[in-house]
């Protein structure tokens, strides 16, 4: 699998973009710009160590509020794309 850094445009939340990096599998690195910093960056230091499909199983269709979407799902679908994309 490798390396994969990407820059994700969100859609539907306070977020604007998420940069993540993945090494063979495992999530090494991911930043969230704008949207609620402190549990951004809780969320961003969970995954971090964690299996690409783990985190994708743990987020996927988690929603805020009323929007069909969140930033963990955001990532969710990020992540979904990096791991799609090296299959």
């Amino acid at each position: 699998m490798g390396v994969c850094n990407m820059r994700y445009q969100t859609k539907g939340v306070c977020s604007s973009s998420i940069d993540i990096e993945v090494e063979n599998g495992v999530i090494k690195f991911v930043e969230f710009f704008g949207g609620c910093n402190g549990n951004l960056k809780g969320i961003a230091s969970l995954v971090t160590g964690m299996k690409v499909d783990d985190a994708i199983a743990k987020l996927k269709g988690i929603r805020c509020g009323f929007k069909p979407t969140s930033c963990p799902d955001q990532l969710a679908q990020a992540l979904e794309i990096i791991r799609d994309g090296n299959r």
